[in-house]
């Protein structure tokens, strides 16, 4: 049957079934639980994470002829008629792998949800799959890893994501290419199917050929047999999608949208760009930020590793100011930040990143009253901001000024968050007295020092306190007079 809207005392209510069409699916409203998150963890790891070499492209780069990787590989493991990407999945052991150390950690960092990469563009499934062998459990380290994740995840209270990247498989291999193993149909499970030579495309370019009927409907019954044997609160798509066909995708919202109805739970789905229609599901955004507030929830996805999604050789991690302060403007904007980590073939989180975050989640447990179930104010702060084609530019080494001031809301609690210490008098314009909104008390999240204070016409100062309270954003919490 059609869904439909049902009212009562003029209050929207759920449908009573999602049909696989967008006028059926744009009835979908994010619900408030997914609104009070904040911040996640995710994870990209697979048989890419075993040469650790510059990307977790690896697989595709490596057949690419004159591609700084192809060079690496054939220098370091042979010819690709010999060596392929398939013979890395015997060396991905994961013998340090542990859900629950994984998840504890998660907890430790203030995350509220997690989850693993069901499959990325690599075309090998991180579960335990009726519909293939070249998967976790019958491969490589032999552990389902995405069932371990879930019950080590849903046991500590977070929700449980998972991230599918399966479309980006067509074409991702040479199978046209004689010369490699790809091309060989009985690895087909794995590299997928025969394709001209030149069909790979970026997602910003029209795919042609695109993916035949065979395709798709694998494309969804791998999806549907993830979410119906783990039942993920999140399900969360890379760009790209588009070339699926239309039918399929919205097949599988309105499967996952009546299976949440089905167990009485709320669930969300989030894409990129246009590869499903607006107001169907949560947009989602890569290594970057809305340069302004948005009325609607929003999520960006970002690595820890400045140039890669997976573990490499040389890394270059992002510092804990960096995170923390991406975090607080995504949350004033209205957004959430799941965050990439890169753990090592053999299962283990590299210490830097461990490090960085056990600091963030030592932030939060002082200052996460900012963070979780917040809401953006009327303004999303002040101070400068540096933008570029409509999101804040991402330079590595650009220094965030203690003028710079994001805003969050619970109730009727304002935050105002200061990016760095402030060694000067802080001053905010859109407190003055003539903002209309009289300021009954104002303290420091983790300092037990008197703040002092005045509310002018035409701005709020706050004078400096001479003892630093800690090392990354500082809260002022603000209560206003009833």
């Amino acid at each position: 049957m059609f869904a439909v809207n049902m009212y009562s005392q003029n209050l929207k209510q759920k449908p009573i079934n999602y049909t696989a069409d967008w006028e059926s699916l744009k009835q979908y409203e994010v619900p408030e639980w997914y609104k009070d998150l904040k911040f996640g963890i995710y994870f990209h790891w697979g048989p890419y994470s075993v040469p650790a070499y510059q990307t977790e492209w690896y697989s595709k780069w490596m057949y690419e002829e004159g591609h700084p990787v192809n060079k690496h590989h054939i220098e370091t493991y042979g010819s690709l008629d010999k060596f392929g990407y398939k013979d890395f999945i015997p060396m991905f052991k994961a013998e340090k792998f542990d859900a629950d150390v994984w998840a504890d950690l998660f907890v430790k960092a203030g995350a509220q949800f997690a989850g693993p990469i069901a499959e990325h563009a690599d075309g090998f499934a991180m579960w335990d799959s009726k519909l293939t062998t070249w998967d976790a459990k019958d491969m490589g380290p032999k552990i389902d890893v995405v069932g371990a994740m879930e019950k080590a995840i849903k046991a500590r209270g977070l929700k449980f994501i998972t991230t599918y990247h399966r479309h980006w498989l067509y074409a991702w291999f040479p199978t046209w290419d004689e010369k490699t193993d790809a091309s060989n149909s009985k690895y087909e499970g794995l590299y997928g199917p025969k394709v001209p030579k030149g069909t790979f495309v970026m997602a910003d370019t029209p795919t042609n050929p695109l993916p035949n009927a065979k395709f798709n409907q694998e494309w969804l019954d791998r999806l549907t047999e993830l979410t119906t044997k783990y039942d993920p609160d999140i399900v969360w798509f890379d760009n790209k999608m588009d070339i699926i066909g239309e039918k399929y995708r919205q097949q599988f919202l309105a499967n996952f949208y009546n299976q949440g109805l089905e167990k009485g739970k709320d669930v969300v789905v989030t894409y990129k760009f246009h590869d499903l229609e607006v107001g169907t599901a949560v947009l989602d955004l890569e290594r970057s930020r809305m340069s302004e507030k948005k009325d609607f929830t929003w999520l960006t996805d970002d690595s820890i590793d400045w140039k890669a999604w997976s573990d490499i050789k040389d890394p270059d991690y992002k510092s804990t100011n960096r995170l923390i302060d991406f975090l607080v403007d995504v949350v004033s904007k209205n957004g959430a930040v799941l965050l990439n980590i890169t753990p090592t073939a053999a299962g283990e989180i590299p210490s830097e990143v461990e490090k960085r975050l056990l600091q963030m989640g030592d932030w939060l447990r002082v200052n996460g009253e900012a963070i979780y179930k917040t809401r953006p104010w009327k303004i999303y702060g002040e101070g400068p901001a540096e933008v570029v084609e409509g999101h804040l530019s991402e330079h590595k080494n650009a220094d965030n000024s203690s003028k710079d001031i994001r805003f969050t809301t619970k109730g009727e609690t304002l935050y105002a968050i200061v990016l760095d210490w402030p060694t000067e008098v802080t001053r905010i314009k859109s407190l003055g007295i003539a903002a209309e909104q009289k300021i009954k008390s104002i303290e420091l999240l983790g300092c037990n020092e008197t703040i002092k204070w005045k509310q002018k016409n035409n701005e709020l100062t706050i004078e400096p306190l001479s003892v630093k309270t800690g090392d990354y954003a500082f809260v002022y919490k603000i209560e206003f007079v009833k």
